[in-house]
């Protein structure tokens, strides 16, 4: 199967921070486990770079927009190969394959009769790139997530005929497979229900966007310009596709994460956009909740932004990973505590995980000659057995439906187990009876091969970590075939062992 997992464009307004971070390691996450069952995927992500914020903010720094949105998208590319993300696409949307994509999506849509002229008025955030509803008799209102005064405007605008596809909205927001999680559908319904406007997609006096075809004066209004992101990534340079339905790989199996505060653009205004041009809707929404720090919303007022360069230098990035995907269910708001995020790493990685696999490895070598023992009873079930089998089918449900957390959970179920039951055996004690060497042999393999089967299933979550893991067993494993590897019994007794070291070292 092709599939397409596309991150937001991030808007180059700033640096990237920890909320754009933590999306794209979930789509990181979701991207690797789409490829290790076999699927083909093209992993989208980038930039965002048109607009009245971008075009002010460069005249702030007294620079020309281009040279901020470049600065800026080299951050974001940089950032991502140091956090070791596997995307497949990075889009600008100051590219000339992307321009010429949107010059072309209009032209489709103008000539289906959806676009026309008219006056938009009311209170706008440049921040948000967007109008906002304002109770009657404000006249000094702000924006609710900027906190900054919103601005007066009434111009001339083209305006998207959106409110031709109430019908088709309202039947694709229902469909309980489109928008996830069940929360933000309900959001989505309630809005679609209230009836769809149609919306404004020129701005006029902005010089820093893709101007309009046809009207003088016009750039496109940054949110029509960028969704289209996601098809001009897949063009190859063959911008006439986008006019022939079905013949864009990976299209439309396509899966959206973004963060919930653009749901609406998304989930209503892309659809009816794509169903306009004649081209298929994406297979999912999937609408994740914010982080906060220390209980806070992050802000630069506040002075508690975390910057995801520093905690990456500072604990690498699989720590970061594992608390992110761990700690917070997807899909919910979550919140970074410091010493939180130190004790589950500590406990989980280090202590748990990387405690079972060391002691493990270095009762094998010692008592069976540097090898992985034999299995003695391969043929029948054993407790760890039994466990490991369901938490592979139930590990591979949660990694469909982008549940990172619940997988996080049965590994650590898996582990907390495999150490127990060490604990109950005592194979340190049964090791002095010649006659239960048998036993032993049975104990210590089927706790190195659970070791196996949770290297397999972090793969996704925690690639290095996985691997070295695989490593320290001996195992090579063959990634393209990771469902079948996945069947207890792979490892090889008599497989020599490398001398076992930490994982991941406690973080102090």
């Amino acid at each position: 199967m092709h599939i397409t997992i596309t991150t937001p464009l991030y808007y180059v307004n700033d640096k990237p921070h920890l909320g754009s971070t933590y999306t794209t390691i979930a789509c990181d996450a979701f991207a690797r486990y789409h490829r290790l069952i076999g699927n083909k995927v093209e992993f989208i992500t980038g930039v965002d770079e048109h607009g009245q914020k971008i075009q002010r903010t460069a005249e702030s720094k007294n620079i020309k927009p281009i040279e901020h949105c470049d600065s800026i998208s080299k951050e974001y590319q940089d950032l991502w190969s140091q956090w070791f993300i596997s995307n497949d696409h990075f889009v600008r949307t100051t590219s000339h394959q992307h321009i010429d994509l949107v010059e072309r999506f209009f032209k489709k849509v103008n000539d289906n009769g959806d676009i026309r002229i008219g006056n938009q008025k009311g209170w706008y955030c440049v921040g948000c790139e967007e109008y906002k509803e304002v109770k009657a008799n404000n006249n000094s209102p702000e924006c609710p997530i900027h906190l900054t005064m919103l601005e007066w405007r009434d111009e001339e605008n083209l305006f998207f005929c959106l409110s031709k596809y109430q019908k088709e909205i309202e039947k694709l927001v229902s469909d309980s497979s489109f928008i996830q999680p069940s929360t933000r559908r309900n959001e989505i319904i309630n809005f679609v229900s209230k009836g769809l406007k149609d919306f404004s997609i020129s701005r006029i006096n902005v010089k820093w966007g893709i101007p309009v075809p046809g009207y003088k004066g016009h750039t496109f209004y940054v949110w029509f310009d960028a969704l289209l992101g996601y098809i001009s990534a897949l063009s190859d340079n063959q911008q006439n596709i986008i006019l022939e339905k079905g013949k864009l790989k990976g299209w439309p199996n396509a899966i959206h994460v973004i963060g919930k505060d653009i749901l609406r653009f998304h989930a209503v205004y892309w659809p009816a956009m794509l169903m306009s041009a004649g081209l298929d809707i994406p297979q999912k929404v999937f609408g994740h909740g914010f982080l906060t720090r220390e209980g806070l919303k992050m802000g630069k007022s506040l002075g508690n932004v975390l910057d995801p360069k520093e905690l990456l230098d500072k604990y690498g990035d699989e720590p970061l990973r594992w608390f992110l995907l761990s700690d917070i269910k997807f899909g919910q708001d979550g919140d970074f505590q410091q010493k939180r995020f130190i004790e589950l790493v500590n406990n989980d990685l280090a202590n748990t995980i990387g405690n079972l696999l060391n002691r493990t490895l270095n009762m094998s070598r010692k008592w069976f000659n540097n090898s992985i023992p034999t299995d003695i009873d391969y043929n029948n079930d054993n407790e760890l057995k039994v466990l490991a089998k369901s938490i592979i089918n139930d590990s591979l449900v949660y990694y469909e439906n982008l549940s990172f957390k619940e997988v996080c959970q049965l590994l650590i179920k898996l582990s907390s187990a495999s150490n127990l039951y060490l604990n109950d055996k005592q194979p340190w004690k049964l090791i002095k009876d010649n006659n239960r060497i048998g036993e032993v042999s049975q104990y210590i393999y089927n706790v190195l091969e659970s070791c196996r089967i949770i290297a397999l299933l972090i793969n996704p979550i925690l690639p290095k970590i996985s691997q070295e893991i695989l490593r320290q067993l001996g195992y090579k494993n063959i990634l393209n075939e990771w469902k079948d590897e996945l069947k207890w019994g792979r490892l090889k007794e008599g497989t020599k062992l490398p001398i076992p070291k930490p994982i991941l070292n406690r973080i102090e």
